[in-house]
């Protein structure tokens, strides 16, 4: 057997097959059939036996695929037409795990190879031997024979290539087709990729300048209010209609934290809403005019503390304006009580005297 190996030329080239079986290992004899071989690599490359299966199985003699139609009958070379047959004086078939081309007369080589299982001297000057399997992948070879066949030699569940690979590639010029199984892949990409990065296609529409225009505007807009929320207040300041003055002044009136002073308009200010809340269940009209005038007096006094501007000199001026606001507040007050206990006093019932019956 050794003997065998030492006539074989050296290989030059290796591929990958990648199998429902297990991985295949095949290098290449391209200078004793450089044809076949290149034949086979660029197939390889283009992805051609990709999902192929192996169609024949005759056990003990050959296991043969590389038919992308299943049938046997299929299959075309890389030159477009069928290529002469490739016999080389070192190149026979005395052993196992050979690679060949198959046909169907003389110099009719298309894309269909076959493994030999065995010796097949009746296939020597008929077939060209391009390469063979190595290493412990040959187990995978003969795995593709543990099928059942029908009475024509085919599998009734045939293995298949998944993929092939080029490994070592012995022709540098090499240059892949684009294959219709490429071209399909490929169109199947752009779609995904222009689906994703869908763009409007403004020249499509007979109005189409003005709708870009309109949506480059839109687009500027957005960004600039990006993130900035509005009330409807914002949005209708040019109103005419609406006075830039804000109805409640929110100011509190100048001075240091904790003031006395302020703390009593604070209590004096409660005291008497909470008179005009009581009160209101008894003379909602009066409740009114009492509101107006609290809020009167202490417009009158702001307003007159806001004219002044805090000076050294003036302070003595601003307290003793304090007290009387304080004095004007606490009269109010007194006033306010004085209404609400009259009301309760008309209010009440008046008492029948219980006269004893005779």
């Amino acid at each position: 057997m050794s003997n065998i190996y030492i006539q074989e030329p050296p290989t030059n080239g290796k591929v990958l097959l990648k199998t429902t079986a297990g991985d295949i290992d095949i290098e290449l004899w391209s200078k004793e059939a450089p044809k076949a071989c290149r034949n086979f690599v660029q197939l390889c490359m283009e992805g051609y036996y990709d999902g192929t299966i192996f169609h024949r199985v005759v056990q003990e003699f050959i296991v043969q695929g590389g038919d992308p139609t299943g049938t046997g009958t299929g299959g075309e070379s890389i030159y477009g037409r069928p290529f002469k047959d490739e016999f080389h004086s070192r190149l026979r078939f005395i052993r196992r795990g050979l690679v060949a081309m198959a046909n169907a007369g003389p110099h009719d080589n298309g894309s269909q190879f076959f493994f030999t299982l065995a010796r097949a001297d009746e296939l020597n000057n008929k077939h060209t031997i391009f390469g063979k399997v190595t290493g412990d992948t040959v187990y995978n070879l003969l795995r593709l024979t543990e099928v059942e066949c029908d009475h024509e030699e085919r599998p009734l569940n045939p293995h298949k290539i998944k993929t092939a690979e080029v490994l070592h590639s012995p022709f540098d010029d090499i240059v892949p087709r684009e294959t219709k199984k490429g071209k399909k892949d490929k169109d199947k990409e752009e779609g995904k990729k222009s689906q994703s990065k869908a763009t409007k296609n403004f020249s499509l529409l007979s109005f189409g300048e003005e709708a870009e225009e309109e949506e480059e505007m839109v687009n500027q807009v957005s960004q600039t209010l990006k993130g900035k929320s509005k009330s409807s207040h914002d949005l209708l300041k040019d109103d005419p209609r609406l006075s830039s003055v804000p109805a409640v002044d929110k100011k509190k009136k100048k001075g240091t934290p904790g003031d006395p002073a302020e703390k009593d308009d604070e209590e004096v200010d409660g005291d008497a809403e909470e008179d005009m809340d009581a009160d209101e269940e008894y003379d909602p009209d009066r409740k009114e005019k009492m509101r107006e005038l609290v809020s009167q007096k202490l417009k009158k006094g702001k307003g007159t503390e806001n004219a002044t501007e805090p000076g050294e000199e003036e302070r003595g001026k601003k307290t003793s304006r304090s007290d009387e606001l304080r004095k004007e507040a606490r009269q109010l007050k007194k006033e306010l009580q004085a209404i609400k206990q009259r009301k309760e006093e008309s209010f009440k019932p008046p008492v029948e005297e219980v006269k004893e019956g005779t």
